[in-house]
């Protein structure tokens, strides 16, 4: 409900006329993305240390709106959009070229259908699974995007279409932990949640539990740690002219998941500064120096003028 809040919200200032909505641009292709590094003055959020702020522009029409994240080897990242997009580029710093282009290389543009909100990835087969919002459905492709295959599991079905499957991971193990966006009660704290024993492709019943996360921040996303524990994003926001956003990010272990009870964890931080503030919804966790783990959190900017895509990197000690 706060996401179709925030969405109808979001819709109104995009109507003729309001001053919140992006200029349509020409037709553009363009390949140019400017990466600009943000000046903050914050050092921590919590436990996590603050390594670098980047605004990412782009006249290319399909750009922005990134809701999902995926880290590559060579210093590269890969985000897929809610409109069925895909961003690939070098990390701030390292060398590389840009791709922005169609996910799969479809061009179906009907929102339901492409509305990417969660990809995880099996790091030793390369394949890759999305989430789709708008139909409540898995699909899983190879490392170059193809072969695609597609599941909508009925442990889903009564999710809206607006509200899931919005943050997903495969464990280190080979099973897959799905959580909706939406509350199972009215502006609740418990949010539907699915534990699959392998992949949910392939058929495979899941166990049903629920995310546990107060004061209205929904789960984004989600990615499992070396420990295998998992760190899972939350965001909330708050109606205004424009609104604002504010995300955290919670540490728990999937050890602790049962049937038809509350999964919760600890809170390590919270990103609520007027400078770096946006709506984070895609993030990756990778090695860091020491043990530490380096976090990267990207922005939907809801194709808006009072949002931006931020790329925003953390450091964290799990010791």
């Amino acid at each position: 409900m706060r996401k179709l809040l925030l969405l109808a919200f979001v819709a109104a200032c995009l109507t003729p006329g309001t001053w919140v909505r992006s200029p349509v641009p020409r037709w553009s292709h363009s390949q140019d993305l400017s990466v600009t590094k943000l000046d903050a003055e914050q050092t921590a959020f919590g436990e996590l240390q603050f390594r670098g702020a980047w605004q990412l522009d782009s006249q290319n029409t399909g750009f922005g709106g990134y809701s999902a994240l995926l880290g590559h080897r060579d210093d590269r990242l890969f985000a897929a959009s809610d409109s069925g997009g895909v961003l690939q580029f070098p990390k701030p710093g390292a060398a590389g070229d840009v791709q922005i282009r169609r996910f799969a290389g479809r061009g179906a543009r009907r929102k339901n259908l492409i509305d990417i909100e969660s990809l995880t990835r099996d790091p030793s087969s390369g394949q890759i699974w999305a989430g789709y919002e708008g139909t409540n459905s898995i699909e899983r492709l190879n490392a170059d995007l193809t072969g695609a295959k597609a599941v909508r599991p009925a442990a889903m079905s009564g999710w809206r279409s607006n509200a899931g499957p919005e943050a997903m991971v495969r464990l280190a193990d080979g099973r897959f932990i799905v959580l909706s966006e939406g509350p199972r009660r009215w502006l609740g704290d418990a949010y539907p949640a699915l534990l699959f024993p392998a992949d949910p492709v392939s058929g495979a019943m899941p166990l049903q539990f629920v995310f546990e996360s107060a004061g209205g921040f929904a789960p984004v996303d989600m990615v499992q740690i070396p420990d295998g524990r998992v760190l899972v994003l939350v965001r909330d926001f708050s109606l205004g002219l424009p609104p604002t956003f504010a995300v955290k990010l919670v540490l728990v272990d999937p050890a602790e998941i049962a049937n038809n009870a509350a999964w919760a964890g600890r809170i390590l931080g919270e990103i609520n500064t007027s400078d770096l503030q946006d709506n984070y919804e895609g993030m990756i966790v990778e090695p860091g120096p020491e043990g530490m783990l380096d976090i990267w959190l990207i922005s939907d900017d809801n194709n808006a003028t009072f949002q931006r895509t931020l790329l925003l990197n953390l450091r964290w000690d799990p010791a």
